[in-house]
């Protein structure tokens, strides 16, 4: 066993060192810009806005960046985008104004989500049937892990805060060095065909909207959670010790929560995470503000805001007749997601302005709209379950074509 293991890790190790290194470096500065601005008298709304920017670049990646892939290749892509990236952080020291860090975030977000379309294409060419869900379940694990460690960096001490940025352009030019220097054969785009969303609605429903809602969750615990951290605390360990145990409890929950919705079906799962989130949103405005119970409800936020996609999309291929349209759908569920993460900062953003508890009043509304909206759904009968699928914290257009339950003898065997 662990020698067929070794066989399957050693040839692609180095897509994971590259993934493991770009993780650190994203988890870090998209946490750290919130937290920056805050300091420098910068209001919630234009918080909001600027980190909004990072998944309007996303969004445009996922449409854009795979014509550049095609046209000129992975490694010569993946040196564009790191090279466009590394830019960007670099200007963020030298410069502070805020349109120019808008700019700066949203190529930031182009440039990291063409990586990750570049890397999970190169995963999904070294995947065969028999070992995609091996593959893809290490690929959560990485990508989890680091994103975590790279909030330990926000611990720097103050006279050196803009060094993050710089740290953050070293990590990424390491992971160019492990994809500069790979041997595996570059794989063939195919286009991305298009999918109506209203036709998707009418197909998908409660997928979509809990792709949306977890999108939302997501995006703003990375974007302004944060914000509200610093401002309460004033404190960038509290900040950085938050976030890494909220990524760990999401981390935990994946394999607990697979298990149980493969039990009890994706549609209780996603009414309980929904409620869930919503009492623990709520608890953090009820119970006393101390850094202890703070880190205790930030790992029980993890365990349910960071399974919502996943659900999402097993409810997707639990509805779904054929696996034929999955690709597309799940396509179309992982932008919806995105949207969802670019709305968060803005709305919340907005939000604070009025209310200093918004961000988990809001959260706790949209946990027990998608509780009692994912009870009014039709239950799929065991029969037509899938297999649930851990997926990463972060995924481009690709990790669709990467989902082992394309293979329906996979899932036979993991039913």
């Amino acid at each position: 066993m662990l020698s067929n293991t070794k066989t399957l890790i050693i040839p692609i190790s180095s897509l994971f060192f590259a993934i493991a290194f770009l993780a650190i470096g994203y988890g870090m500065i998209l946490t750290f810009v919130g937290v920056y601005l805050k300091d420098s008298g910068t209001s919630d709304f234009i918080i909001g806005l600027i980190n909004s920017a990072f998944f309007l670049g996303a969004i445009l990646s996922s449409i854009f960046s795979q014509k550049i892939i095609s046209a000129v290749g992975h490694i010569r892509s993946f040196a564009t985008f790191a090279s466009c990236m590394v830019m960007a952080f670099l200007l963020h020291a030298i410069f502070f104004n805020e349109a120019l860090w808008a700019v700066l975030r949203l190529v930031s977000g182009f440039s990291f989500y063409g990586l990750l379309i570049i890397l999970e294409s190169w995963l999904n060419e070294k995947s065969d049937e028999s070992h995609r869900g091996k593959i893809l379940a290490i690929y959560t694990i990485i990508f989890y892990l680091s994103t975590a460690l790279g909030q330990q960096f926000l611990n720097i001490e103050e006279d050196f805060k803009y060094a993050i940025f710089i740290i953050g352009s070293i990590l990424v030019l390491i992971s160019v060095v492990f994809i500069s220097m790979t041997k595996i054969k570059e794989p063939i785009l195919k286009p991305f065909e298009k999918v109506s969303f209203p036709k998707l609605y009418s197909i998908v429903p409660l997928a979509l909207t809990g792709s949306f809602i977890g999108g939302f969750f997501v995006g703003g615990f990375f974007t302004m959670i944060p914000v509200y951290l610093i401002d309460k605390f004033s404190s960038y360990e509290v900040v950085s010790l938050f976030m890494t145990v909220t990524l760990l409890g999401g981390l935990v929950s994946q394999w607990p929560i697979g298990m149980l919705s493969d039990k009890y079906g994706r549609r209780k799962l996603i009414a309980f995470s929904g409620f869930f989130t919503s009492f623990v949103a709520l608890l953090f405005i009820l119970l006393p503000q101390s850094s202890i119970v703070f880190y205790m409800l930030g790992f029980s936020l993890g365990m349910s805001i960071f399974c919502l996609y996943a659900l999402s999309l097993a409810r997707a291929n639990d509805v779904l007749d054929t696996n034929k349209d999955i690709v597309e759908i799940s396509r179309a569920l992982l932008f919806s997601y995105g949207l969802g993460s670019f709305v968060a900062p803005i709305a919340i953003g907005v939000g604070l302005e009025f209310y200093g508890e918004f961000i988990f009043a809001i959260f706790a509304i949209l946990g027990l709209f998608l509780g009692f909206y994912s009870l009014s759904r039709k239950r799929v009968a065991d029969d037509d379950m899938s297999v649930f699928v851990n997926v990463p914290v972060a995924s481009s257009a690709i990790l669709p074509e990467f989902d082992p339950r394309q293979d329906e003898e996979w899932v036979k065997e993991h039913q």
